[in-house]
């Protein structure tokens, strides 16, 4: 595991905006802006809830509050519509390296399913070269603009549907041409990695890597699937680890009087002791998490969300956006909203991060390259 380096305490007026971040989780259809899709909707004759921009923001957004992971889901007719030729694709694929640089991501992986995006005539493997033109576009924009982001595709096969083969050996095709890793997504409840036994096993024979949303819509028996039939190297979400953990606090010594902070016995279940002894990358996105329900056993809101919990015990914790449009979050928003809730400092976001440099599906060289390349923009925003 990469170490960062320690740094003085941290600043409480600082960027988080400038500072370099790592993504991991950010599906494509789930990060189109606004003002794209009503022109895109335009040309294809889709109906929009709305065809103003800021009126359309707030649909999604309220759309993704419900709480029900369904719900949050259905959104996802309206991006997925606009997604369906070469050129919307490279169009959407752009934009959204453009739109993560502009928040201070230097290394992205993007994941999204080619299976939804061939509607409109395209073969699964043109629609991936279309998201990989648009994504070198975006880094060329980037560059030319002065800074720098490398990026990577997840290639993700829907959990409801019967491809799971066809996906893994699109993904290892298309491994030297921008595909850095294989993803299940979709209705977690229900259909478990084990519908994809064959595919992952063939992942594992290519050495391809794989992360397996899970842990989200459905607790600790789906993390263990995710973990035994997907060899799942990254847990997309993994929020509900934490049901596998429990907290004892003492009746008489329940409260820290030096710093009022509650106290209490940590004991740690098979398998979540599993994901962390063996530091399996949980990729949490947090208003993601609350959106959909998915840590409502916990408590609901910000403050009983378990990602800090999870760090706090060890567990290798990344911090991600999901769905930048639904969620209306960036991820310099993510981090500012845990520095509140939390009070993490500059040395907890650097930690978080390196976590995610580590996490990354790159090759070692380039893990190190990126880790030194981060330990970097921290120094300099400290002076």
């Amino acid at each position: 595991m990469t170490e960062p380096i320690l740094l003085p305490a941290s600043d409480p007026h600082l960027d988080i905006r400038s500072l370099p971040k790592v993504s991991l989780h950010d599906h494509l259809d789930g990060g189109l802006r606004p003002a794209t899709i009503i022109e895109l909707a335009g040309a294809a004759g889709h109906e929009l809830p709305s065809t103003d921009p800021v009126a359309l923001g707030v649909w999604f957004r309220e759309a993704a509050d419900s709480g029900s992971l369904p719900r949050y889901l259905e959104t996802f007719d309206h991006t997925i519509a606009v997604m369906q030729t070469r050129e919307n694709l490279s169009r959407v694929a752009r934009e959204f390296v453009e739109d993560l640089a502009e928040d201070g991501v230097v290394y992205a992986e993007i994941r999204w399913a080619p299976e939804q995006h061939v509607r409109g005539g395209l073969t699964l493997d043109e629609a991936v070269d279309a998201v990989q033109e648009g994504l070198n576009e975006g880094v060329d924009a980037v560059e030319a603009g002065g800074r720098l982001i490398q990026v990577g595709q997840l290639i993700t096969a829907m959990r409801h549907a019967d491809r799971g083969m066809e996906i893994a050996e699109l993904a290892v095709r298309h491994r030297n041409s921008g595909a850095v890793g294989f993803d299940i997504a979709g209705a977690e409840d229900g259909f478990p990695p084990s519908r994809f036994a064959e595919a992952f096993t063939y992942l594992a024979e290519n050495q391809f890597p794989v992360t397996v949303h899970a842990g989200e819509a459905a607790g600790v028996a789906s993390i263990r699937d995710a973990l035994v039939h997907g060899r799942a190297l990254r847990l997309g979400h993994g929020v509900r680890i934490a049901e596998d953990i429990d907290v004892e606090f003492d009746a008489d010594d329940s409260v820290d009087a030096g710093n009022d902070t509650a106290v209490g016995m940590v004991s740690i279940g098979q398998v979540a002791g599993w994901v962390r002894d063996r530091g399996i990358p949980l990729e949490i996105c947090p208003s993601s998490n609350l959106q959909t329900g998915a840590v409502d056993s916990f408590g609901g809101d910000i403050e009983s969300h378990p990602i800090d919990l999870l760090y706090q015990t060890g567990f290798q914790v990344t911090v991600n956006t999901d769905n930048r449009l639904m969620s209306g979050v960036t991820l310099t928003g993510e981090f500012e909203l845990l520095v509140q809730t939390f009070d993490y400092d500059l040395d907890d976001i650097l930690e978080l991060t390196m976590n995610a440099v580590d996490a990354a599906f790159l090759p070692l060289e380039e893990r190190d390259a990126l880790a030194a390349y981060v330990t970097e923009g921290f120094n300099q925003a400290r002076g």
